[in-house]
């Protein structure tokens, strides 16, 4: 029986009208765990074969494969990022209890560079203009840690799923792709290495790059060289700009309390070695792997740091780089599209 009231294409409007706005209602209701979903497809793509490798090759039963893999990326990657949020809270309750020692410490360096240039209050100008900022992000990285959770048990949870119908999944994805199949296995296939390039050779840079700071640290005398070594591995994560937060600092002080070519011997181990750590093993990754843009980096970091706290290191330039690698494939579908367009108008002439 016909339709009196809708036509044929009114109907399929309607029908994409209620699709569109029951999605934006669950993404809306689904915005505080979105990290939960990125992850889950990060932490697939990173042990995607490994889940094959086990299931078909040793013959493992899906669901001990899924757990296996589970706790191992428990082991790998939660535990180390809980390790680094308990040496961060009690560094800070270290700083709550003993506010004298950076009050000396922020008179000393304030001391130096100011009678350095000519301005005595420098330091301490700066200190205060920067306090709301510094105590706004801080708030907000550690609101984002409160969340974690929550973020972690629901990544899981699907991540169970992913692995065990892994098949499943990967053709249903393929299907409801927008792309023709060469045009979806390429996003797929790129999206993989930047997925890698990024976790996987990005951590690799941001521990190397920690380390290396640390033992400067150590050979230069600078205290709590482990500490500010971790520190240094996190913002490694924003290239080329982290970790002369944390060297350039230090040297400074070192210069300050009268011990010159330790801060010397630093800035150059910070700039000659901490620096172009970053440059060659970025070319090696982009060659085996694939590239980020530091660019794309550093914009995504500020992206990711609102959206997601401290995950957001990761996330906000993987996220954009996902966009650019959609954007990128729509254009190359598009350009097919109008080939065999004027292909079909000739032949029809």
């Amino acid at each position: 029986m016909n339709n009196p009231v809708f036509s044929q294409k009114e109907r399929n409007i309607i029908i994409l009208i209620i699709v569109l706005a029951l999605g934006g209602i669950l993404l809306y209701a689904m915005k505080g765990i979105f990290g939960a979903f990125l992850g889950t497809f990060v932490m697939y793509a990173l042990f995607r074969n490994l889940n094959i490798f086990l299931i078909e090759r040793w013959r493992w039963p899906r669901s001990f494969s899924a757990v296996f893999i589970i706790l191992l990326s428990l082991v790998i990657i939660v535990l180390p990022f809980v390790g680094i949020g308990a040496m961060l809270v009690n560094k800070a309750v270290e700083l709550k209890n003993n506010p004298e020692w950076l009050t000396r410490l922020v008179d000393a360096i304030n001391d130096f560079v100011g009678n350095l240039i000519g301005k005595p209050d420098l330091i301490k100008e700066q200190v205060e203009a920067s306090a709301a900022y510094l105590g706004g992000l801080l708030t907000l990285v550690l609101g984002g840690a409160a969340n974690v959770f929550l973020e972690v048990s629901v990544m899981y949870f699907i991540l169970y799923f992913l692995f065990i119908n892994y098949r499943g999944f990967e053709n249903s994805f393929v299907h409801y792709m927008p792309f023709d199949e060469e045009n979806a296995a390429e996003f797929g296939e790129e999206l993989k290495n930047i997925t890698y390039s990024n976790i996987i050779g990005q951590t690799f840079i941001a521990i190397v790059q920690g380390g290396c700071l640390a033992l400067g640290f150590w050979i230069f005398g600078a205290n709590d060289a482990f500490f500010w070594g971790v520190i240094c591995a996190i913002l490694s994560f924003i290239p080329l700009l982290g970790p002369p937060l944390i060297f350039v600092p230090a040297a400074v002080i070192l210069i300050s309390q009268g011990m010159t070519w330790q801060g010397v011997g630093l800035l150059i181990w910070g700039f000659g070695l901490v620096i172009n750590i970053d440059n060659v093993l970025r070319f090696v990754i982009a060659k085996r792997i694939g590239d980020i843009h530091p660019i794309i980096t550093v914009v995504g970091v500020v992206i990711g740091l609102p959206l997601f706290g401290l995950m957001g290191l990761v996330y906000g330039p993987l996220l954009l780089s996902y966009f650019i690698i959609a954007v990128k494939i729509y254009k190359a579908n598009k350009r097919l599209a109008l080939k065999k367009q004027m292909l079909e108008d000739a032949l029809e002439k």
